[in-house]
């Protein structure tokens, strides 16, 4: 063998060793761009705490597979003193994740690349039927047609209800303002809608609060927090999820965090789970509609509620009845608050919009009503992203690929 071969094939040996010693770490690196903390191929060093060639070797394995971008040329940010570093992107060409999500107004699909990018989307009919089969398949029929007009690649498929979904079977315990019977098997209907369909890869269901707060943790309003609460009303009712030190909270069978049944008005409105004044009944888009003397119509709660707020300075009883919401719910969050200590709290749906017409008269109630916000303040943000339970069931049928990139796709 003469010394240009020799020469070539130990650096093809090195290559393959720093790789194979790199595989381990595949998945750790994927999510850091998946979530925006490697920018570039010197942070993802960093991060990983292995060597610069380590890194690149498996930064480019991510690139083969068709996952992320590595710059031809490497830059500096400006006003940086450092080493210029091949900046690390997400494909924008890469594989998607059906999404899907219904609610009482309706249903959505659509395709979610890496970073939590909507790539295309299709909204649904106006009225969801009783039957959730029929319904799901109506749904990935969507995502099929968004499918076979991009062209791209599917990795799995993730569902958001409004609903208690026990894990691991996937039963919606109480999706009672979808009117689908108590313990629907929702996550076996959609696996096998999804079967049906031809469609690639895994398919998944869960509670549409759990995986916004998910979708917001790792690209939104609640990215570097460690203990995040979100909050948030739809269309209908009220529900509530935890990401603690990093990772969601979902107890013991995916039941956690039932906060639309706290009890903010014990004289109040009777709630469905058989008590009265709960958080679901008195600051959800129909309380707000109801308190501010107005009949649904025939739009979205959710529609109607955001453009009756937006114009409520002219409207004394539409300003009492944010008012009372506001109220209710800061009881709520102080509740919250004094038992879980979060260090921040996002707010979504109606809420979001009630928190932006006052924000003032929110903080006041949730600081004057708890122990831990007396004593430093909580943070308490609007949720930034459009569609954030979509972009959670994303997560979802992204979590194998961020897990084991190699095992998913290779």
């Amino acid at each position: 063998m003469n010394g240009k071969a020799a020469s070539r094939t130990e650096g093809d040996l090195s290559t393959r060793t720093r790789l194979e010693r790199g595989r381990g770490v595949l998945g750790p690196a994927l999510e850091l761009v998946h979530t925006g903390r490697a920018p570039t191929r010197a942070v993802l060093t960093a991060e990983l705490g292995v060597t610069r060639a380590t890194a690149g070797a498996v930064a480019a394995e991510l690139e083969a597979l068709g996952l992320i971008r590595i710059d031809a040329k490497p830059s500096a940010p400006a006003g940086s003193q450092g080493r210029p570093s091949h900046g690390l992107s997400i494909a924008d060409d890469g594989p998607v994740a059906l999404a899907a999500q219904v609610h009482s107004d309706g249903f959505r699909a659509a395709l979610v690349g890496l970073g939590g990018r909507i790539v295309a989307t299709a909204p649904g009919c106006e009225t969801i039927d009783a039957d959730p089969a029929q319904v799901l398949g109506s749904v990935i029929d969507a995502g099929a047609r968004l499918l076979e007009e991009t062209g791209r690649r599917c990795v799995g498929a993730g569902l958001a209800v409004p609903s208690a979904v026990a894990q691991p079977e996937g039963t919606a315990l109480n999706p009672l303002h979808l009117a689908w019977p108590a313990g629907s098997q929702v996550r076996q209907i959609f696996a096998d809608c999804v079967r049906d369909a031809g469609i690639a890869g895994p398919a998944f269901a869960a509670n549409d609060v759990n995986l916004a707060a998910l979708a917001e943790h790792r690209h939104g309003a609640g990215r570097g927090s460690r203990d995040l609460l979100c909050v948030a009303t739809g269309h209908r009712g009220v529900g509530g999820a935890l990401v603690l030190d990093g990772r969601l909270h979902t107890g013991s069978s995916g039941l956690a965090l039932e906060v639309g049944h706290l009890t903010v008005n014990p004289e109040g409105r009777p709630c469905y789970c058989g008590s009265r004044g709960c958080l679901d009944v008195e600051t959800d888009p129909l309380a707000f509609l109801t308190a501010a003397g107005r009949e649904p119509g025939p739009e979205g709660l959710l529609q109607q509620a955001r453009e009756l707020l937006a114009d409520a300075g002219g409207d004394p009883a539409v300003r009492a009845a944010a008012e009372e919401l506001i109220d209710r719910l800061g009881l709520g969050l102080a509740g919250l608050v004094n038992i879980l200590n979060p260090d921040r709290i996002i707010l979504g749906g109606l809420h979001r919009a009630l928190l932006e017409a006052d924000p003032e008269r929110l903080r006041a109630v949730v600081a004057d009503r708890s122990l831990w916000g007396r004593s430093g303040g909580v943070p308490i943000l609007a949720c930034t992203l459009d569609h954030n339970s979509l972009v959670g069931a994303a997560e979802l049928a992204w979590q194998p690929v961020l897990d084991d990139p190699l095992g998913a796709l290779g």
